[in-house]
């Protein structure tokens, strides 16, 4: 089992940029593929981004490609979304969950385990 914390949120100015961080703990960090999804008000929680085990393999949603960065360190169980060029249409509550999976997974149901959200304001 992992739980999962996020951090790194706050509110940013169009063109701005903010790094999320999300601490896991428990067994087998490296062992799972890492997402990071988000949620805006009155919408479905959608996919961003996910990347494999040892971090060779990312996809993103086409609306983050070229602004949005993920990483994860597995020495540290942390996993990272770089975000640069916000737009006000990123606002929304970031979550990271993992998946017991050998492939990327992009929807929602095929994550295990979720962290409480971290929220994100991107003002005009």
């Amino acid at each position: 089992q992992v739980q999962l914390v996020e951090s790194g949120g706050g509110l940013v100015q169009a063109g701005g940029s903010l790094r999320l961080s999300c601490a896991a703990s428990g067994r087998g960090f490296s062992n799972y593929v890492m997402g990071w999804f988000r949620q805006a008000p009155g919408k479905e929680r959608e996919f961003v981004a996910a990347i494999s085990w040892i971090g060779g393999t990312k996809r993103y949603v086409d609306s983050v490609k070229g602004r949005f960065t993920i990483s994860r360190d597995n020495a540290k169980n942390t996993l990272y979304l770089q975000m640069n060029s916000l737009e006000p249409e990123d606002t929304a509550v970031y979550y990271c969950a993992a998946a017991a999976s050998l492939y990327l997974k992009v929807e929602v149901g095929h994550y295990d385990y979720w962290g409480q959200g971290t929220q994100v304001t991107v003002s005009s």
